[in-house]
């Protein structure tokens, strides 16, 4: 009887709680509060309300899809660490900004839910293989479940920038190499260096899996600044840094398997980033074959991948492709 009078008291504050709308924030007015009148106890009446609308409406959601998806145990999971966290923030509600306790341990919850939440993308990815593998592939409910999967990731990004900006502001965590930063922004992101990052990043992970990795190749066009500095930009370099990892690890793929038998050795990966009169571009570029014209829409397809499904077994090494979620997520970071 307890249990059902909880669950009940759950169902009805997600109900209350979805039906509001998350409030739209810019990274100007992220800089701006961090700048200018960053407030602990401002951004703790913000959040316990923010972050429960935000979750309330996810959960909801998933709640629409297929019943055969929302079976598989990979799924079950994502949905109560949702709760989890939903339920923990409903302790807040009417806890005191002025108590230094409160928001003590709304910090600490934050940091929490943040790592409760870490493998939420693999684990949705999982389910996804999980439901592929046992039902098929149809083209109407592979569509449902792409347009819920943009919807839920591009909600994790931001779930996740809000309680990066609220601990990186007000907690310990905070980075002392970059003690310019605004939370998670970057007001001066040196584009080059996080290019060069991601690559590292990737080459390390190819180099594991096929022994060997392409040379980089990058160049720097600036337009619009000082033609004799490196490009910078207003960013957050973490999702700059996840946006290029995905690329290189494609092109890194591509570039061996095709190439791995030749005299001539690998051909290098070129990144080129300009800065013209209005905007910032990178481009990436291999000699690993291209893809056909018929099949680019697919890149973007979460139940589509080239690569061997992978384990999410925790001795398994991290895959290098083959959860579909790559090319997928790294749209949603660009906005």
């Amino acid at each position: 009887m307890r249990l059902f009078t909880v669950l009940l008291k759950n169902t009805k504050k997600i109900e209350y709680y979805s039906r509001f709308s998350p409030s739209p924030l810019s990274i100007k007015q992220f800089l701006e509060f961090g700048r200018d009148n960053a407030c602990e106890k401002t951004s703790f009446m913000f959040l316990r309300k923010e972050l429960p609308v935000r979750l309330a409406n996810t959960m909801r959601e998933v709640n629409l899809l297929p019943d055969n998806l929302l079976s598989q145990p990979s799924i079950k999971l994502v949905q109560k660490w949702y709760m989890q966290s939903f339920v923990e923030l409903l302790g807040y509600e009417n806890r005191k900004p002025e108590d230094p306790q409160a928001l003590n341990d709304f910090l600490e919850l934050l940091i929490e839910i943040r790592n409760r939440h870490n493998d939420v993308v693999p684990t949705m990815a999982q389910g996804v293989i999980e439901y592929k593998e046992k039902f098929g592939f149809d083209p109407f409910i592979s569509s449902n479940i792409q347009y819920f999967l943009d919807r839920f990731y591009t909600n994790r990004i931001s779930f996740r920038m809000l309680i990066n900006q609220h601990t990186l502001l007000f907690g310990n965590d905070t980075n002392p190499a970059h003690p310019k930063h605004i939370g998670s922004i970057d007001p001066t992101c040196n584009v080059a260096e996080v290019v060069k990052d991601a690559y590292e990043t990737a080459k390390m992970l190819c180099e594991q899996y096929y022994l060997a990795a392409p040379a980089l190749q990058i160049q720097e066009f600036n337009m619009k600044q000082d033609k004799d500095k490196s490009i910078q930009a207003v960013y957050v370099p973490s999702h700059l840094f996840h946006m290029l990892f995905e690329l290189f690890k494609n092109s890194m793929r591509a570039s061996v398997e095709l190439h791995e038998d030749s005299k001539e050795g690998l051909p290098p990966v070129k990144a080129k980033v300009t800065l013209g009169k209005e905007d910032l571009s990178i481009k990436i570029s291999d000699r690993g074959g291209g893809v056909p014209l018929r099949k680019i829409d697919r890149l973007f397809n979460y139940m589509y991948s080239t690569a061997p499904t992978p384990s999410l077994e925790p001795s398994s090494t991290v895959p290098l492709a083959g959860f579909g979620y790559g090319l997928p997520i790294s749209r949603l970071y660009t906005g």
